[in-house]
């Protein structure tokens, strides 16, 4: 039942002692604004890292081709390794637990890219028919991407980087459902994308459909790179070290030969990121987690002193017929109460605090390198306040459970 005049008799205490209630208030408010802010500033780290290092599917594998260092079979060392479409067939063939494999070219040379009275020089590749599945972190503005059929059409079609649409096409222009001219070679824009790869560089290219590519532009049918990646619960490492076998045997390459082929295993990256800011959180945790019970020491600290100065204030009450219960009570409301605002208040404080530096970052345009849309789990944040105010009602409860059995008498003369 809602005690009126208990809660009024609560907000007059408060009232009357404003110092060591704003003390108290702090230590509880400034606990949770530390842990959001230091939360926020973890996962904005991580984030950013994220969108600048981690460009594909975390569960890729980049092959390239390098240069042989060993003798072997009657080879000599120093051959220069490409490799052909038949090795992407091979490995679909061969290679169990490859979930998708894409290939991709590029066009070599001085040439510029043309549209109308504009041209500018920008790289222009051929993206097989699931490179999309692989090249997942980008984002489409207008239109689609690159697919199956547009593959299997020998479709000439492109998508284009918006840093593309802005040299090529006005302002306001859509570029989709126009044609560029590439060496000579018409091609329908069906899609605007953004990549943040590279600091944005991602953004000034061109993909066009890998058949198409090779057929036009690269009649000897080699392949400059080729990724895949693996199917669940199959290990990323394990799957590139028998794709490596496959190609050495193929290119007749001494098994110990570690610069004939290079990659680039995201698995392993992203673990990496991953360890990374486990540490990194771990350390947060653990300046966040010490700020709260520095917090919860004071508030222990100052319902001691309240209690010890209302020592003879409960004689009366229990002199009067108060009991027990009534005097625990009253301690108890005043404690919730004032935790429960300073947690909130720091909530609030904390989320406003991240959602402005998130506007100020929008603002900036390009953003700071590494450090991307930085923000709170909110189940953690409430879960902290709700400790905390357990913490608080236990700070409470000890200190007013000593001064409710205390006799009146002893209350009155202390």
């Amino acid at each position: 039942m809602f005690d009126l005049d208990k809660w009024q008799e609560i907000f007059s205490i408060i009232r009357k002692h404003k110092l060591r209630t704003i003390a108290t208030a702090f230590g509880v408010f400034w606990g949770i604004l530390m842990l959001i802010i230091l939360l926020g500033a973890g996962q904005g780290l991580q984030n950013g890292v994220m969108k600048d290092m981690v460009l594909d599917a975390t569960n890729s594998i980049w092959f390239f081709t390098g240069q042989t260092s060993l003798p072997y079979n009657g080879m000599q060392p120093g051959r220069e390794l490409q490799f052909t479409e038949a090795d992407l067939q091979a490995v679909e063939e061969h290679i169990e637990g490859v979930e998708f494999i894409a290939a991709e070219n590029w066009l070599g040379g001085n040439f510029n890219v043309v549209r109308g009275s504009k041209s500018s020089s920008f790289m222009v590749l051929g993206a097989g028919k699931d490179y999309f599945n692989i090249k997942v972190h980008q984002q489409y503005l207008k239109g689609r991407k690159l697919n199956f059929n547009d593959n299997l059409s020998k479709r000439k079609v492109c998508v284009i980087g918006d840093r593309v649409s802005e040299v090529l096409f006005e302002k306001d222009e859509n570029p989709i459902g126009q044609y560029i001219n590439i060496k000579g070679v018409l091609l329908k824009v069906v899609g605007l994308f953004h990549d943040e790869g590279w600091g944005g560089r991602f953004s000034e290219r061109i993909y066009t459909p890998f058949s198409m590519f090779q057929q036009t532009f690269n009649p000897d049918k080699s392949v400059r790179l080729f990724a895949v990646t693996t199917k669940v619960g199959v290990s990323g490492r394990d799957l590139e070290q028998r794709v490596l076998t496959l190609l050495r045997q193929r290119h007749t390459v001494s098994p110990d030969d570690n610069q004939a082929f290079w990659t680039h295993n995201q698995e392993d990256s992203f673990q990496q990121i991953n360890n990374l800011f486990l540490g990194i959180k771990s350390f947060i945790w653990l300046v966040g987690i010490g700020t709260l019970i520095a917090g919860i020491v004071g508030i222990s600290n100052i319902m001691i002193i309240v209690v010890k100065e209302r020592t003879r204030e409960i004689g009366v009450r229990k002199a009067m017929g108060a009991t027990p219960n009534s005097i625990v009570g009253l301690i108890l409301q005043e404690s919730i109460l004032i935790t429960s605002i300073a947690g909130y208040m720091g909530v609030l404080v904390g989320v406003g605090l991240l959602e402005g530096l998130n506007y100020l970052l929008e603002l900036a345009g390009e953003g700071v390198p590494y450090f991307s849309n930085p923000q709170v789990n909110f189940p953690v944040v409430i879960t902290a306040v709700i400790l905390l105010i357990i913490a608080g009602t236990l700070a409470g409860f000890f200190p007013a459970m000593r001064a409710a059995r205390i006799k009146p008498v002893e209350a009155l003369r202390g």
